[in-house]
């Protein structure tokens, strides 16, 4: 056997080498020949030609797991919110995948980073905080086109945090302080504005007992009069009596007073008090 038969073995044993392609579970290769797709390699043993055809991509097959970066996001009414989300996606069609984008991991970062700027953006702050099942199907439903032309499928998209800024915050918590505050000085004065109105209704309630009272009182003290009034027509004795009873209390009171320091007493009581009810 001569020089050139070894080298010629030896080259094809080089060649045969260079040729045969595990792929493993997993994945997928795309071939060129000549420099255009020829095919894909499925999970298994292949063997290619070497001279002409070449193994250009290695494609996952497995659900991709995309990070999307926290970014600041400016609400309808221009509060400023923090936002980022995690995106599940999976090669379908491998020549898209690898021929209809420069780099498919980096479009739909990019692709879904701006959605949801724009989602963000269409709504208010307070939507923006309580809507996290809206916004992420709204996202998935603005992908999904694109993500189709690119040979992906979006298995899932999910907004893994959404708040405020930390500027945002602070004016959020002395807003609510503020209301709290609010709240506190209402409830106070609707507290003193009802004792008012209870001491107020409880003053005209006591005025009007009073009234009552007094009424009473003067209705009795004029059925008195007319008793003794029509006592004193038929008996003058009885009103010289009263009336010096009267007469002698009043006089013995005078004379118990600090101030008082002499009492001057009519010589005729019982004529004065005749002439008080005009007997003879």
């Amino acid at each position: 056997m001569t020089y050139f038969s070894f080298v010629l073995i030896f080259l094809v044993i080089v060649l045969i080498i260079k040729g045969v392609r595990i792929v493993p579970q997993g994945e997928e290769w795309v071939v060129e020949r000549l420099g255009k797709f020829a095919g894909v390699l499925t999970p298994g043993l292949h063997v290619i030609n070497p001279v002409f055809s070449k193994v250009s991509y290695r494609v996952t097959t497995k659900d991709i797991i995309l990070d999307v970066p926290e970014q600041e996001v400016i609400t309808r009414d221009n509060a400023v919110i923090l936002a980022n989300a995690v995106a599940f996606i999976k090669v379908s069609n491998i020549e898209r995948a690898v021929y209809g984008i420069e780099n498919f991991r980096e479009a739909m970062r990019n692709m879904v980073q701006t959605s949801l700027r724009s989602i963000i953006g269409g709504m208010d702050l307070n939507q923006a905080l309580t809507s996290r099942d809206r916004i992420k199907v709204e996202l998935k439903s603005a992908i999904a086109d694109e993500a189709l032309d690119w040979g992906l499928t979006i298995k899932s998209v999910e907004i893994q945090d959404i708040k405020p800024s930390t500027n945002m915050q602070d004016a959020m918590e002395r807003q609510a302080a503020a209301e709290r505050e609010r709240i506190a000085v209402v409830t106070e004065a609707e507290g003193a504005k009802q004792s008012l109105i209870l001491n107020a209704e409880a003053r005209l309630e006591a005025a009007r007992k009073d009234a009552e009272a007094q009424m009473v009182a003067a209705k009795a003290s004029a059925e008195s009069i007319k008793f003794i009034t029509e006592a004193v027509k038929e008996n003058n004795e009885s009103a010289t009596f009263l009336l010096g009873d009267r007469y002698i209390t009043a006089l013995q009171k005078i004379s118990d007073s600090e101030n008082s320091k002499i009492v001057m007493m009519p010589g005729d009581l019982i004529g004065a008090v005749k002439s008080l009810i005009g007997g003879k």
